[in-house]
């Protein structure tokens, strides 16, 4: 009971906390249950024949991960990565996924009462279908993100497949 009563109280005080990180000009969120960890840029290994914004693998302590580069899968302008570049390790419909973004803001809390609805005026840019509601965080506002629609079926098959692939003594793919 006391492990249930300790899960409890976790979930609760990651209720309204999001993980915020910018790409290009705007600043996004997470909910804070969906990120695992945040690690520097590694060394990724391409996979050839897949969406440009999937950038390719990382080993990660032995566990093989697909990473996203947020600012292609918004179809922005690529940005060259450096050394505040990182990738958020996030859990997904029980995929684990890296995605590679600019820099990490912070962790900020957001209330229900200051989450509004995403606008529904004016041409839908890309990563507007990604967005399930504005939070206004004092005069700033982020956009939060659905993970479940950042991430589509077909990049859960490249995660899965890449799951499955083997290791090296190197800990190469």
């Amino acid at each position: 009971m006391d492990d249930m009563n300790a899960l409890a109280n976790e979930h609760d005080a990651q209720k309204g906390k999001y993980m915020t990180f910018k790409s290009g000009n705007e600043y996004f969120g997470l909910k804070i249950q969906y990120v695992n960890e945040i690690i520097g840029l590694e060394s990724i290994t391409a996979i050839p024949e897949t969406e440009d914004y999937i950038k390719g693998l990382i080993n990660l302590r032995g566990k093989i991960l697909p990473v996203i580069d947020v600012r292609l899968r918004f179809k922005q302008e690529p940005f060259e990565y450096n050394d505040r570049t990182c990738i958020i390790v996030i859990n997904v419909k029980d995929t684990v996924v890296g995605l590679i973004v600019e820099n990490i803001a912070e962790v900020v809390e957001i209330q229900d009462e200051n989450i509004l609805p995403p606008p529904s005026i004016g041409r839908a840019d890309a990563h507007n279908k990604y967005v399930y509601g504005i939070g206004k965080v004092g005069n700033a506002v982020k956009l939060l993100l659905d993970p479940d629609k950042l991430i589509n079926d077909d990049d859960l098959l490249v995660a899965e497949q890449a799951s499955d692939m083997n290791i090296d003594e190197e800990g190469e793919v």
